[in-house]
């Protein structure tokens, strides 16, 4: 990375650093993350090094702006420093050292502000719980149960709490000789290498470059560190905050939510390969005639899409679909089927969607009983349809051109009578037969008659209930979750067959005076059949 000027790097005591500084971690820093191995690992160097001369603790980048030191890289060691520095005020305070004590809370805690006499937090947070919790530990010297307006930040907490009591068995040795040797060692001995950033504007990129090398910084933190950075300054907070909002919907899910980024993106980019999806949006990688989207017109993109991802994710949500796109999302679950989603979201600007996105669940089902979506040309196709879609505001040409996907009626049923399904696949196509609709609006158990684990089955011979147990003509819809009887016919016709659920194929099941291979067979024509008139009307 190239910069307009060198950058100003010293080698300073944390001491003089602080004392000499107000910290700010600007928004597109993580949230204080250290776990108690980081926090032990801290701790027992610094405790090894008490006697040393200098112990080095790392580089720290930081960048002025609003006169405070924005930390670039280093925010984990700056706040841990931090919370130490706390707890060893607070047990000077509690063994009358009150001049280390003041020592302490002018060097590393708190800075006097001279036009208007307050005192200051030498460290800010950005993050809102983060900071409510430092600076309630830096005052009260203990954790909190709870803070009025704002939830605890439990990193911090554990941290802190590590931090004091590793530190008081330490002080148990000497606490007045311990004391001392303490605070001169963090004021005096301990050595940050620091680099002044001489451009805020582009220390992310300091930032990104050191943090791609680490072990822990997710492509979710990469993303939301660089729209943060990006956006205009006055707009900075608002732009984390925003992002907190969206992300918080993923439930801490780093993957999912670069997942609906992508998908997002996808939209109006077209097929972009995870791996990629940083670099594009970054602009270290073009696309032929793509332009990624500034950081907030990202946002806009995720704002707008929201509520329709959430709906595809979990139907049971508010948002913008009809019942039958809440169908339509429910069987693309019981499918397993994701990479369709950024082409459903592009349909949503269409008219008559319902009826897309039916075509469009009929395409892939089809595509699935028959064979499967795994390779990545379809990916790329589906994204590609999602982009035509959005820039032509219609769907039924780019569906159109994927219907070499589909295969013909007589292939779908030849297959789906002996064709081994996952549970998720053979629950949907079940209940799409007995409903009479490939979009059911409820779903009802499903049951294998005789479970392909059954130890010697009556009337299988060797080898044939684990070719056919997990294929259609095995299958059975019930009204209860679960399983009633024995694992046998006569039992089954008793106990279980009475549980059908509304449509299913009682008849034809009663007419088998045993349940065997060709009874599976037989029971797999009729529900084969049935399913091909449904997909194929």
């Amino acid at each position: 990375m190239s910069v307009d000027t060198p950058l100003n790097a010293a080698a300073s005591t944390a001491g003089s650093i602080f004392a000499a500084s107000e910290f700010d971690v600007p928004p597109f820093q993580r949230e204080y993350s250290w776990q108690e191995d980081e926090v032990r690992e801290f701790f027992d160097d610094l405790q090894r090094s008490l006697d040393e001369e200098t112990y080095f603790l790392g580089l720290i980048i930081l960048t002025d702006e609003d006169k405070k030191k924005k930390i670039v890289d280093g925010q984990q060691r700056i706040v841990t420093l931090t919370l130490l520095a706390s707890a060893l005020y607070h047990e000077a305070i509690s063994r009358d050292r009150k001049a280390l004590a003041d020592r302490i809370s002018a060097s590393f805690l708190y800075s006097i502000n001279y036009e208007t006499d307050a005192i200051d937090p030498r460290v800010t947070l950005t993050d809102a719980s983060d900071n409510a919790t430092l600076q309630y530990i830096i005052s009260r010297g203990e954790t909190p149960a709870a803070i009025s307006g704002e939830t605890v930040s439990g990193e911090l907490v554990k941290s802190y709490r590590f931090l004091r009591r590793e530190l008081r068995s330490d002080l148990n040795q000497d606490p007045f000789k311990r004391l001392g040797k303490w605070t001169e060692f963090i004021t005096h001995k301990l050595y940050f290498a620091v680099f002044i950033h001489p451009t805020p504007a582009s220390a992310y990129q300091v930032f990104e470059v050191i943090n791609t090398r680490g072990r822990d910084l997710t492509t979710a933190d990469l993303l939301k560190n660089y729209t943060i950075s990006q956006a205009p300054p006055a707009r900075r907070m608002d732009v984390y905050k925003k992002w907190k909002e969206i992300s918080e919907n993923f439930q801490s899910d780093g993957a999912n939510f670069v997942q609906y980024i992508r998908h997002a993106v996808t939209v109006q980019n077209g097929h972009i390969l995870p791996k990629d999806l940083f670099s594009f949006l970054a602009a270290r990688t073009t696309l032929t005639h793509r332009i990624p989207p500034t950081s907030m017109e990202l946002l806009d993109l995720l704002e707008r899409y929201l509520p329709l991802y959430l709906q595809m994710i979990d139907p049971s949500l508010p948002g913008p679909a009809s019942n039958i796109a809440l169908g339509v999302f429910t069987a693309f679950n019981k499918l397993n089927v994701i990479t369709i989603r950024p082409l459903m979201m592009a349909m949503f600007a269409c008219s008559d969607v319902d009826q897309g996105l039916e075509q469009l669940l009929r395409l892939v089902s089809r595509r699935i009983i028959v064979g499967n979506l795994g390779t990545g040309n379809i990916e790329r196709r589906f994204a590609e349809a999602a982009r035509r879609v959005s820039q032509t505001q219609n769907w039924q040409t780019p569906l159109d051109e994927l219907s070499d996907l589909s295969p013909e009626k007589s292939s779908f049923i030849e297959v789906l009578q002996k064709r081994t399904l996952n549970k998720g696949v053979l629950s949907y196509v079940r209940n799409a037969i007995c409903a009479g609709t490939i979009i059911p609006q409820g779903y009802f158990p499903i049951h294998f008659i005789v479970p392909k684990n059954t130890k010697d089955p009556a009337h299988f011979g060797e080898g044939e209930l684990s070719y056919w147990g997990s294929t259609i003509g095995n299958t059975f819809l019930s009204v209860v979750d679960k399983r009633l009887g024995n694992v046998d016919w006569n039992d089954f016709k008793h106990v279980m067959l009475p549980t059908a659920a509304p449509g299913e194929f009682n008849e034809i099941l009663t007419s088998f005076p045993e349940w065997n291979a060709q009874s599976i067979k037989v029971a797999a024509q009729v529900l084969a059949q049935s399913a091909g008139d449904i997909w194929y009307a």
